[in-house]
Formats: structure tokens, sequence, C-alpha cells
């Protein structure tokens, strides 16, 4: 049985339907140790026949079998495994990676073995003194002469201990001299016990094998053994394997650095829009913190208020009454709830002047103590004025109110719905620094005043002590859901916590927004990243048919793009960390020496989900033309120009 048998091969081309015959039923026996040349003027088959023997053409009719064991029906993955592991190229043109050295090119195949990587670094080592360019290992193929890189095609050839080698006009674009030395080469290695088949239109190249099969027109006309050939000696092989995804991911980086200055601005661009995305989204967390900071400065943040969820006016309807105090003592992380009052129109007067309080209110748990700028909080009898209302009365000396007396007029309805005027003296305690003119007295004092005139005292809202910060947004929630027993929503939130909780929500969605119009920028970075992936297949088409050649499978293409592209988002989102986090601190240092507060908050979360987003991007945008350099036909993609 011989080693390789071609049986009754035909082969067509078709343009508009019309078939024009290439092969005429070619059927020939191989065994190792020859070097047999196949011989015959361009046109007649050659190649076609080669890229047949060699697994990369599967659209013919016949059979080739190896071992006795038929190549037909193989599959793309099975044809990946024949190349890879029995077949070894040498091209006319050369075909080696101009992006990586001499060494790299030699071990893209020795990357398909079981060998470790100091075992591969060992035998393309080994296999470039073999072939004399030891010393230059470290060169790129455009540092080379061409002998030399032929030299180095052989030597990637041999690389993964093919049974088979063919050749491609192997001395077709050397002088003399080099083709006389690979063709030495040759020799050596059909000696070596594997079946060398040289495709050549030269007779003296021909005449150096062990047997010449002539072809013309698609036939063979003539079938010579010149000499016995070598004797086969059995050997060791080297164990193979499909490329692994960390020789991918090398190669991936090797191409970026080749290319590194069109990587860099692709990078460059990239991380605007991450830049910009995390930019809005720390910005308003650094908003969001300062107006909280603000407003709790001034208000105990675990305090809210809760009042009757109605539209009416209605102090019955309006009223807290005990068993609403009971009901919301009764909700999780609830320490206290404190009755309050409030109301708007009290009269004020003093020393001859009079003015209108637009807001009058009871102190509560929720006031901070030192939101009293001078004075203190109220006690019974005594009332906190703000500082604006505190200057309709002494515009130039506010803080000198303290400790007078003035006189308060506030007006309720008796059982009789007839407007009541109660009037009481009390001592001013303090001054606020709020900007609203308002009052604040404590719950007797208001108690008092409605006895004084034997009207029923009905408190409007509570204040709601919860245990700790963390708890709050759960308590506000639990309050909201409460219902009446008609199943309507009973409480409503009032008073400063209610508006931070929908001021943050507001500033929340705004800053939403902004990052989302930033994002528009994602968008155009996703596309540049598809244009240029594009180019790069256009560009690389030669050497993605090179790596098929050489038995790179369709799915380590793929992923050799895809790992580019992750790259790519990888250090677009890195720089557009450190440019978000200079920004920042620029930012910040400028904010703190003006109001005393970092205006831009980056959290880690936010610096993931960049890095998150941009890996994500360039991964999508990467699926087409990564998808498009794994469908490349080899044979077209390698004679690509």
């Amino acid at each position: 049985m011989s080693f390789l048998e071609l049986k009754n091969i035909h082969k067509a081309y078709y343009v508009n339907k019309t078939p024009f015959p290439v092969l005429k039923g070619i059927s020939l026996k191989f065994d190792r140790g020859e070097f047999v040349s196949i011989l015959g003027e361009s046109g007649g088959g050659k190649t076609t026949l080669m890229n047949i023997i060699g697994g990369l053409d599967a659209q013919y009719e016949g059979d080739v079998l190896l071992n006795g064991e038929s190549l037909r029906h193989a599959s793309v993955k099975q044809l990946d495994s024949y190349r890879r592991q029995t077949i070894g190229f040498i091209f006319q043109n050369f075909n080696l990676v101009s992006h990586l050295s001499i060494l790299d090119n030699v071990m893209i195949s020795l990357q398909m073995t079981k060998l470790s990587k100091k075992e591969q670094r060992d035998r393309a080592t080994e296999l470039l003194d073999q072939v004399g360019l030891k010393e230059h290992r470290h060169k790129h193929p455009n540092q080379l002469s061409g002998g030399q890189k032929q030299r180095v095609a052989i030597a990637r050839a041999l690389a993964s201990d093919p049974d088979i080698i063919i050749a491609d006009e192997p001395t077709g674009a050397l002088d003399a001299q080099n083709t006389q030395e690979i063709l030495a080469l040759m020799d050596q290695i059909a000696d070596s016990g594997k079946l060398v088949i040289c495709v050549t239109h030269s007779q003296a190249v021909a005449d150096h094998g062990t047997r010449i099969v002539h072809m013309a027109d698609g036939v063979i006309d003539r079938d010579e053994q010149l000499k016995d050939p070598f004797k086969v000696t059995d050997h060791a092989e080297v164990p193979a394997k499909h490329l692994s995804f960390g020789a991918t991911v090398r190669m991936a980086l090797q191409h970026m650095r080749y290319n590194l200055g069109r990587n860099l601005l692709i990078i460059f661009g990239a991380s605007i829009g991450i830049f910009s995305v995390i930019l809005m989204l720390g910005l308003g967390r650094g908003v969001k913190g300062y107006i909280n900071h603000e407003i709790y400065s001034q208000i105990k943040p675990t305090a809210v208020q809760v009042a009757q969820k109605t539209s009416s006016e209605n102090p019955q309807k309006l009223e807290i009454k005990a068993k609403d105090v009971q009901r919301l003592k009764k909700i999780d992380h609830v320490k206290k709830v404190q009755l309050g009052y409030a109301t708007q129109g009290a009269q004020i007067q003093q020393g001859g002047n009079t003015a209108t309080a637009q807001l009058v209110q009871t102190v509560t748990d929720q006031m901070l103590a030192k939101s009293v700028k001078k004075g203190h909080k109220p006690g019974q009898n005594e009332v906190l004025l703000s500082k604006s209302f505190a200057q309709k009365f002494n515009k130039q000396h506010p803080y000198k109110l303290i400790g007078k007396k003035v006189k308060v007029s506030l007006t309720a309805m008796d059982k009789h719905n007839i407007p009541t005027v109660m009037t009481k003296r009390l001592t001013v305690s303090g001054i606020t620094d709020g900007s609203s003119g308002q009052f604040q007295t404590t719950l007797g004092t208001i108690k008092q005043l409605y006895h004084s005139k034997n009207l029923t005292f009905r408190a409007n809202f509570a204040t709601v002590d919860i245990d700790s910060f963390s708890h709050v947004t759960g308590v506000q929630d639990k309050i909201r859901a409460l219902t009446t027993a008609n199943g309507k929503k009973q409480y409503q939130l009032t008073g400063a916590g209610a508006i931070v909780s929908t001021l943050n929500t507001y500033i929340q969605l705004a800053f939403y927004v902004l990052a989302a119009i930033a994002g528009i920028s994602l968008l155009v970075s996703a596309i540049m990243i598809i244009v240029v992936l594009y180019i790069s297949v256009s560009e690389r088409t030669k050497e993605i048919g090179i790596l098929r050649a050489l038995g790179v499978r369709r799915r380590d293409v793929k992923n050799l793009f895809l790992s580019e592209a992750f790259f790519l988002g990888l250090f677009s989102s890195l720089l557009a960390l450190v440019f978000t986090e200079i920004v920042a601190l620029a930012a910040n240092h400028v904010a703190t020496t003006y109001i005393g507060y970092h205006i831009i908050g980056i959290t880690g979360g936010y610096l993931v989900f960049g890095v998150a987003v941009s890996i994500i991007i360039s991964l999508l945008a990467a699926l087409a033309p990564s998808s498009r350099a794994a469908k490349l036909d080899p044979i077209e993609a390698l004679a690509y120009e």
C-alpha cells in the first residue's frame, strides 16, 4: 500500500456556469523517501493538484488516500488537522508573516504542537541553525534576502515534523547559487524519510529529484523514475494539537505592536467615549452628594416628615392621630415618632413693625443644633427665626432680636368654621441661616395658643426618626406603601427629606441622560473599530491564508481578531481611567477650594463599568470582521496581493 495515493482526480472551474476542466483523471502513488517533481508548463494544473494534495481544496472528484484512509469526505476541521500534522508547505513567494520575527515565523507551526514553550523555541532555533540562519533569528522578513526567506520557509515547513513537504516553485524567485542550496536542503529532507513533492516548470530542478511526473493539459503524460527513493527510517514524531488560545493572544499582541502608531490613535479615540461616560456618572454622583451635604448639614438625615396623603385642607382629614403614630412606630428600624404642626400666614409684630411668616413649624428632631447660627433651639414660649425674616425687623443687625419679645398671631377655625385669631408673646431664642421667611417654635407653645381660645389642636405631620441612614430609603418605601381600609395610599413624605429624595432622582436622571449623550461617542468608537478591523482583514488576507495552510483553524483565526479587539477595548478603557482620574483630581481640587466639597465622585463600580463597556463594545464591533476573516478561502487568500 502506497503512503499517498491519488485516484482519478477531476477538477473543473466554472465561469458563468460553464465548466473549464483543469484536472482530467489524475491517478498517482507516492511513498516516503521520494523527491517527486511535478513538471509542466504554467496552466497545466500543477498548482491545483498541489492544493488538493495539501488539503487546501476539497472541491474535486475522485479520491485522495493517506495510508489507505480517504480524505474525500473529510470535514473542514479534519482537513485543518491533516495540514497541521501531515503537510508542510514551501511557497514560491515565501509567504512569511511580515510582522513576526524569523524565529516567530518558524514557531507558528510549533505552537500547534504539544511541545513546551522552551522546547518550541529550542526546536525553532535548531531548525534555523540547520538552514544557516540562527544568527538572523530576531530579524524580520523584510531584512532578509530572497534565498534567506526561502530557508526560513523551509524551516517553518519542517517545524511540526510533517510527513509530506509540498514545495510550489521553491526556486522560482532565486538565483543559481541559492537554487542549488535550496535543492540540497530538499534532498536532505527527502533523505530524512519524508515525501517531498516539488511543483516546478524547470527541467533542471526536476532532474534533481528521484522522480519526475510530467503534466500537460490536466493529464499525466509521463512518469519517470530517475533514481531510487531515499531509505525511510522510523523517527519520533512531534505530537500535534491545535493553536492554543494563549498563542493566539500573543500573535494578536505582536501584530498590535507592529502597527503601534495606528493602534495608539484608535485607543486614544475610543478612550474619549469611555472617559466622557465615566465623568458624567461621577459628576452626577458628586453634584447629588454636594446637594445632599448642604441640605443634611441643616437637617437630620435620619428623620423624615410624614403627613396624610390628601389634597383636602380640612384639619380633621390632615390630622395625624395617636393610632397613626403607633402604626409608624411598628415599622422596622423606626426609633421614635414625634407629632408636629405646620401652618402658614402667621403675623409677627416687634417694635412697631409687622411681617407675615410664610411658614410656621414646630421644632422636631429633624432640625440640627448647628443650623442655629446664634442663640439656641426654642423652648416653651420661645421662637426661632430665620435670618432673612429677622432682617425685616432689623436689617443691619438681625441677631439683636435674640432675647426680645415678639407678638405672634395665628388664625385657626373653631368648631363652627369661624376664623379665630390666637395671639401670644414669645421670646426670640435664636436665628438660623435659612433663606425663607419662617419661624419655628415648640409643639407645646402651639398647643397653648389653641387652648387659650378653647380650640381643638390637631397635629398635621409626624417626624419619624430612623435608626441609621442606610435604612432611610427602606423605611420611606414602607411608609409610602401603607394604605387605608379602602386600599388607597395613606401617607406622603413632606419636608426637606422628601425634597432631597425627589431632587436626587431628577439629578441622577439628568446625569444618566448626559452619560447617554456622551455614550454616542462609544457608537463612533465601535464604528471606528469595525472599519479598522475590516481594513486589517484586507491587509492580512495573505497572512490568514498562510495560517490556514499551516493548519490553523477558522476558530483560531476568529479568535486572533477578537483578541486584538479585546486589547483595543482594554487599553482604551485603561487610558480613559487615567484621563478620568486626572480630570477628577483637578476638578475636585478647585471645587474643594471654593465650595469645600469634591464635585466629581468616581467609584470603583464606575471604573469597572467603564472597562466592561469598552471591552464589550470592542468585541461586538469585531464579530463581523473576525467572522469574515475566518471564512476566507485559504487558496484565494494565499493568492491575494
